[in-house]
């Protein structure tokens, strides 16, 4: 997901391919060639991202230290075309807004480039005229999971409530998540044709919340955001499976190492039950067995 939110990204920052890639991923020492696979020998890499008849290609060599030395093809043409996207990951990061951006920006701190990206996004001020329908449907059903609405105030983010102005550092954590979505929706960084990447939604957030998070997602998609989830969680996968219309654009991926030809593969299915291989349902399977065994043996006694 790293890979494709930084082509998407560069689209409208312009920067260089290998750069942001760098930046996203954070290898030691800056050096491109340790997102080469790790080999005895000399490698090298090609990185292609396409959307239609456009795309855009890295390649670079485990040797690579500097990010002028990968040879980037197709990226006047990719960025002619921008594309607005987010990436939400797994730390939550609106709790430490303050200073944080102007600190990334002046000092080298070890911290992936997603998480000022992220914060970017979020201090967007709200697009001038009134809220559309279909976005101010998903605000109210958002407001309502959180009891309330987000505030800024130089920087800092509040959960504006009957209780008051709650500071995020006050909240947990899977009502900052809530929080951060309710502020990309409502500054218009998700609208039709935005692309979401979001890493573990499931992180720190109550189980109860999971129903609204993935009708909010659905919703997205409907209106035109294309979203890319990574989830390790059955009730996730399953929310999705039993709330997803006949009409919704659904793909799941299952990510697998192929031992035979040593090589990472891919195996897609338009329903939850195609999934294959898929770990996922096989753990929760297995301690459901377990459980139904340890039951049985009590009554066997």
């Amino acid at each position: 997901m790293k890979v494709v939110y930084s082509a998407c990204d560069i689209t409208k920052t312009k920067l260089n391919f290998a750069e942001k890639l760098v930046n996203v991923f954070l290898p030691s020492n800056h050096a491109l060639g340790r997102l080469v696979k790790r080999k005895k020998t000399s490698s090298s890499c090609a990185i292609e991202v396409s959307r239609g008849s456009v795309r855009i290609r890295a390649s670079f060599s485990n040797h690579s230290t500097k990010t002028g030395s990968a040879s980037i093809t197709g990226i006047n043409e990719w960025q002619a075309r921008p594309i607005e996207s987010v990436y939400i990951p797994v730390k939550e990061m609106l709790a430490n807004s303050p200073g944080f951006r102007s600190l990334y920006a002046g000092r080298e701190i070890h911290f992936e480039e997603i998480y000022r990206d992220i914060l970017d996004r979020a201090h967007r001020p709200a697009p001038r005229g009134p809220t559309d329908k279909n976005r101010k449907t998903l605000l109210t059903i958002l407001q309502k999971a959180m009891d309330g609405k987000i505030t800024t105030k130089e920087e800092e983010f509040f959960l504006q409530s009957e209780q008051g102005n709650l500071e995020f550092s006050l909240l947990a954590e899977g009502m900052r998540k809530l929080g951060l979505l309710w502020l990309l929706i409502q500054n218009g960084t998700l609208l039709e044709g935005s692309i979401l990447f979001w890493d573990e939604p499931e992180t720190n957030l109550n189980p109860k919340l999971y129903g609204v998070i993935t009708e909010i997602l659905l919703e997205l998609q409907r209106h035109g955001v294309q979203i890319f989830l990574a989830t390790h969680d059955y009730v996730i996968l399953k929310e999705l499976d039993l709330r997803m219309k006949e009409k919704d654009n659904v793909l799941f991926h299952a990510l697998y190492h192929d031992t035979e030809i040593t090589q990472i593969r891919c195996h897609t299915s338009d329903r939850y039950l195609g999934i294959h291989p898929n770990a996922v349902a096989e753990a929760f399977a297995d301690l459901y067995d377990r459980e139904v065994g340890r039951s049985l043996g009590r009554l066997l006694k």
